[in-house]
């Protein structure tokens, strides 16, 4: 059930690796550390050839890892290859099945062969995935080799239960002045990922000898999380998300003074009830002010355009030209029938089912379908990733509104330009990606100015793409700023937990 979604290659040793994959030193170390993860490495010129084509499915990058435990050296002494696929024991999206039994019924229709143990599993735990940008190892999932490895903070948050997001949902538990993530779950709206939390977070109070007497979660009323945090029978703290994304790489850093706090990422629930995702803060660990924001647009269809880019295009292109917009030539235009695009107009006109949205993974989203990359996709994230693997270096960049509300429609505009004079997809990607850079460089340097903060804390799943966060640090350091790295705990939805637990102990602390 992975439809498009890229697949892990376990590697028989260091040659073959390197045979697939474009290797760094720092890559070296990383990757046959003693936590053994996948690591995200860029495809060596003809090295993908070697794969199935449905592997790394059309992108520039693959996950790599080698063995780290005896039975996958015995494999490799059997096996004439020196890769295989190599991916964990579940349904996608599922939690992975640890009990014999329940995985020869689950997956009886996907494997040809079950090797057993009886040896029982106490405790889930993906492979932990990361890559390297600016030559620092950065965590997409945290999991088998880190966790429960602590999180030290400059201050005690005993008692303190923070349950996180509901997409890459984790917890943190506060214990002293350590903060104890969970392991990656998944999304909570699955009900047995939702099993899984409920029964990961019970044996970390069993193991940690745990009680909590603080609750904090997202301020989005309908996560699963939230509602978990309001049974546990005690107090809660509700943090807005993106605040809480700027407070976990604040944490994991040790500081506690005011940062311009810049969260990018695909959707959070705003403060004005709208969808948030293209924020500028200015804040310390209690409170903050939003300073800035990408403009309002529409999101045709709401949580339906994650996996169907074109709606976010639409919404664009209707914002610009009105009805108009369906006489252009596009790729996302020409696969839709009238009646649907008649349909989604009107939707959009009236206000039905189309919340504003200030994000900036939307935004990725919208490029990538303009462009005819991804009208929808197969996997969560797949538009943004397509969008930057199709990048071909080139210096331009596009205009755009600033002030507090960072007007992006003159952006489409010259990206629909560029289309109309044949300027390749590549070209198109890399003006938008450094347009992406000069909307975060040049916004924070103007709060710079005007509040004296030069410490700039980064966060948000859109900093998982290498291009932008790598030319962010480097012209941001260039231009005298200190820039807080988040190396802990993804940058992602699964290091929200942390930062809530580092607002619920800094509020709790004052109280």
């Amino acid at each position: 059930g992975r439809d498009g979604k890229p697949f892990a290659v376990m590697c028989k040793n260091l040659d073959a690796v390197r045979r697939f994959a474009l290797l760094s030193a720092e890559e070296e170390v990383l990757i046959t550390s003693r936590q053994r993860p996948i690591v995200l490495l860029k495809s060596r010129a003809g090295g993908m050839a070697r794969l199935a084509p449905s592997v790394s499915n059309g992108l520039d990058t693959c996950g790599v890892m080698v063995p780290y435990m005896p039975l996958h050296s015995l494999l490799f002494e059997r096996l004439k290859t020196e890769a295989i696929v190599l991916t964990s024991g579940n349904l996608s999206d599922d939690p992975i099945a640890i009990e014999n039994d329940e995985a020869m019924e689950r997956l009886k229709n996907t494997a040809d062969a079950f090797l057993t143990t009886d040896r029982r599993i106490h405790n889930r735990n993906d492979d932990s995935v990361l890559f390297l940008a600016g030559r620092f190892p950065r965590f997409i999932r945290r999991s088998r080799g880190w966790v429960p490895e602590p999180v030290a903070l400059p201050f005690s948050a005993e008692g303190i239960a923070a349950c996180g997001a509901e997409l890459k949902g984790t917890f943190c538990i506060g214990k002293g002045s350590e903060g104890i993530v969970s392991q990656h779950l998944g999304d909570l709206k699955n009900p047995e990922t939702h099993e899984f939390y409920v029964e990961a977070f019970e044996r970390f109070c069993r193991l940690f000898r745990f009680t909590p007497r603080l609750a904090v979660c997202d301020s989005h009323p309908d996560y699963l999380s939230t509602r978990f945090a309001e049974d546990l029978g005690v107090p809660v703290i509700r943090v807005q998300h993106h605040y809480a994304h700027i407070a976990s790489c604040m944490v994991e850093n040790g500081f506690t003074d005011r940062v311009i706090g810049v969260a990018m990422d695909g959707t959070g629930y705003g403060d004005d009830g709208a969808i948030w995702g293209g924020e500028f803060l200015v804040c310390d660990l209690s409170g903050f002010s939003r300073a800035a924001h990408l403009q309002y647009l529409p999101l045709p269809g709401g949580d339906a355009a994650v996996l169907e880019p074109w709606r976010m295009a639409a919404g664009l292109l209707y914002s610009l030209y009105g009805k108009s917009a369906l006489d252009l030539d596009l790729p996302l235009l020409r696969e839709r029938s009238p009646a649907e695009l008649d349909l989604l107009t009107a939707a959009i006109a009236r206000g039905v089912n189309t919340p504003l949205t200030s994000s900036a993974g939307r935004l990725f989203d919208a490029v990538a379908a303009l462009t005819g990359l991804v009208t929808t996709a197969t996997f969560d994230g797949e538009a943004p990733m397509r969008l930057e693997a199709a990048i071909i270096p080139d210096a331009g960049r596009y205009a755009f509104g600033g002030g507090e509300v960072i007007g992006v429609l003159p952006v489409i505009e010259e990206v629909l330009a560029d289309m109309r004079n044949g300027v390749s997809t590549g070209t198109i990607a890399a003006r938008f990606h450094n347009t992406v850079v000069a909307i975060i460089v040049d916004t924070a340097t103007g709060l710079a100015r005007d509040t004296g903060i030069s410490t700039v804390a980064l966060s948000g799943g859109v900093f998982q793409n290498r291009y932008v966060l790598g030319r962010c640090e480097e012209l941001l350091l260039s231009k005298g700023f200190t820039v807080l790295r988040q190396l802990k705990v993804p940058v992602n939805d699964a290091g929200i937990a942390l930062g809530q637990l580092a607002v619920a102990a800094t509020a709790d602390k004052g109280g």
